[in-house]
């Protein structure tokens, strides 16, 4: 899945925390790991080509604590296009068995129309390529992350969001920050949508 090229770029990311080794094997470790994310089919299914899947599972479990994985997301938005920043949120149901751990204030978990859920609020870049995230629970509004969402994303030009984050505070803080933003106002706004670019 990996070209040589991305593969060499990543190692050599991985390898900048000084907290992994430079073993040939990792290569295929990462492989099974992103294939895995991709697909997202149980561990236990991986192909056995990326290695035994209790391996590769292992390994991303201690490369997630060492903050290996956190490293390459940090690292990666650097590069991308940042003339544009995109931001919206999204939910994802709790499963059933999400909600029993020892420490339940250790997650975001919250109660929605839809019961136990999590929300996404993601930040992606002119590409789609995602520069930053938060989690909260189901109930949240977007609108309380957005401030959040775009001082931890890369400068950008233009901010662009749904209806969901019409506020004329969110427009001053864009403004004030030296961007423009992209927001329309929701159809029982009397200023109506005259400002957008669409």
């Amino acid at each position: 899945m990996l070209s040589d090229a991305a593969w060499n770029f990543l190692s050599r990311v991985m390898h900048m925390s000084g907290r992994i080794y430079n073993k040939p094997e990792h290569r295929m470790t990462l492989e099974g790991i992103l294939f895995r994310l991709r697909t997202g089919i149980p561990w236990r299914d991986l192909p056995p080509e990326f290695g035994g899947w209790s391996s590769v599972f292992c390994r991303f479990n201690l490369w997630s604590k060492k903050g290996v994985m956190s490293g390459i997301f940090s690292h990666l938005p650097k590069l991308h296009d940042t003339q544009w920043l995109f931001i919206d949120g999204s939910i994802a149901k709790v499963h059933q068995d999400g909600a029993n751990v020892a420490e339940p204030k250790a997650q975001d978990i919250g109660n929605s129309r839809g019961g136990n859920s999590t929300k996404i609020h993601l930040a992606v870049d002119s590409g789609g390529l995602p520069v930053h995230f938060e989690l909260s629970g189901g109930q949240a509004n977007d609108v309380v992350h957005a401030e959040s969402l775009i001082s931890n994303s890369p400068e950008s030009a233009v901010v662009i969001a749904d209806k969901g984050y019409d506020s004329d505070k969110l427009r001053e803080f864009i403004k004030a920050a030296g961007g423009d933003s992209e927001i329309p106002r929701r159809s029982n706004n009397k200023k109506g949508n005259q400002h957008m670019d669409w």
